[in-house]
């Protein structure tokens, strides 16, 4: 046989094993099964959980960067709204305020060993009420849905938490170990809450065994190829960044422009930057929810999950296409939110600016970041100036009693759900505390239509009185586990 004749049968001979392992690797790629949880009924006075919501809703509990928004009287409203409703939490537990508006409840256990924090922030975002079918913060109950700013975000979760302790110690529980409640009232505008809560832990010598705070939900239809519902519990968070773009012009009458004015410099870093989307990062909590929802997909869509050694090109072909959440999985993201210029239609600006938000996947770093937009910009005209940025959280394992504690009480309570960790791509107070606990976990005890995740900060925001009551029993599961 011609040299030719060998290759052909070597390169043959390649593709057939390649095959082989790709299609046996996908045959293998099928879900886990995991020990069934014990099924314990959980009982709760369902009309106190809304009416107690609805009161919560009905305060004014904004937070704002502009402080004419901000009502402090609201605020100190909430805390005695706590005392009257949970009369055993507040009996029981020892009460910290943290700055302005933490609140830090310490429910003593038999043990000191593993302590678990269950966090949520009661500021909510304001509200353009005259575009709401309902008013914004009256707290109307009307065909089984509770109306009102901070009932999804995060209201809801907060009542969640403080009805399920004043239930437990109700019927004589006593933790195993101290139990936290930690709640912020400035989380919306990034503020310091968490920020003094998790210093006055540091200060106790408080090392967490397990975190909860707001992040994913039980939602359906955001991965694709599966068609169950999906309880995502966010194991990191992407680093967030607002970054300042600006040219300097001469200014002067717009009748006898130069080649290129300051907004059209602006405009083509704009471009630049935009058509060259920051490479794929496949971090670990991406990787491994691709590895547990991948197994639920189609027969194609599993044969890219379980190879991904083979076909990550296509996969981030797939993510840039959809582009949204799943792209923002992959890498990160920079999106241009606000752009000025002259005031004057026919004068030419002397500064020209524009504003990005920017999303940082983990193992990047701010300055990575800016050093990559910088060279991709090419032009020294072009300034940037960091507004704010933080660089990604760390990550949390995916094992140990805390987590297996966490999924025992969803599946419980959203029975049939995939359970799965992923990469929160907003942000939350819950950063704060990966100096000390790598047990943080990300999920809003919900069950969300992409509908209702659409109206969280947004008009109309609403939740199922069903909702409230999973809330609490998720709750009362986890709680009582620990």
């Amino acid at each position: 046989m011609t040299w030719w004749l060998y290759l052909i049968i070597a390169v043959s001979a390649v593709l057939v094993i390649l095959i082989a392992v790709v299609i046996g690797r996908t045959l293998a790629f099928r879900p886990v099964a995991g020990k069934k949880p014990e099924e314990k009924p959980v009982t709760f006075d369902k009309e106190k959980a809304v009416n107690d919501l609805a009161a919560m809703v009905r305060l004014r509990t904004v937070s704002s960067r502009d402080k004419s928004e901000e009502d402090e009287s609201e605020f100190e409203k909430f805390e005695s709204l706590l005392f009257k409703s949970f009369p055993l939490v507040a009996g029981t537990c020892e009460l910290d305020k943290i700055g302005s508006r933490g609140f830090l409840f310490k429910w003593k256990g038999k043990s000191s060993a593993a302590p678990s924090v269950f966090m949520a922030h009661y500021d909510v975002v304001s509200a353009v009420e005259k575009d709401w079918l309902k008013p914004a913060f009256e707290g109307i109950v009307e065909d089984g849905v509770l109306w009102g700013r901070g009932t999804l975000d995060t209201k809801i979760t907060l009542n969640g938490v403080m009805q399920a302790a004043e239930q437990l110690i109700k019927d004589g529980f006593i933790p195993e170990n101290d139990i936290y409640l930690a709640f912020a009232g400035d989380e919306e505008i990034a503020g310091n809450g968490a920020v003094g809560i998790v210093d006055e832990f540091i200060k106790r010598g408080v090392k967490p065994a397990l975190v909860v705070d707001e992040g994913g939900a039980v939602v359906e239809k955001v991965f694709p190829g599966v068609n169950l519902p999906c309880a995502l519990i966010g194991t990191g968070e992407k680093g967030m960044m607002d970054l300042e773009f600006s040219v300097r012009g001469n200014g002067g009458h717009a009748s006898a422009p130069p080649p290129h004015t300051a907004v059209g410099k602006l405009s083509a870093a704009c471009v630049k930057v935009e058509n060259k989307p920051f490479k794929s990062v496949l971090s670990r909590p991406a990787a491994e929810m691709f590895d547990t929802l991948g197994r639920h997909s189609s027969f194609g869509l599993r044969m890219v999950f379980a190879n991904l050694w083979l076909f990550k090109p296509v996969l981030d072909g797939m993510c840039k296409k959809k582009g949204g959440e799943l792209n923002a999985l992959m890498r990160t993201t920079c999106a241009f939110t606000q752009m000025q210029g002259s005031k004057g239609t026919n004068v030419l600006p002397p500064e020209a600016k524009m504003v990005a938000n920017i999303r940082i996947i983990s193992g990047e770093t701010t300055d990575s970041v800016i050093k990559r937009i910088e060279q991709t910009v090419a032009d020294p005209e072009v300034k940037l100036r960091i507004i704010h940025a933080m660089n990604p959280s760390a990550v949390s394992g995916t094992e140990g009693e805390g987590w297996q504690k966490l999924k025992d009480a969803i599946s419980l309570t959203w029975k049939g759900a995939i359970i799965s960790p992923y990469l929160m791509v907003a942000c939350s107070d819950s950063r704060h505390y990966g100096k000390i606990s790598d047990k943080v976990y990300r999920f809003s005890a919900m069950a969300l239509s992409a509908e209702e995740r659409a109206l969280i900060h947004g008009n109309n925001e609403r939740v199922p009185l069903e909702t409230v009551y999973k809330t609490v029993e998720f709750y009362l599961r986890l709680i009582g586990s620990c």
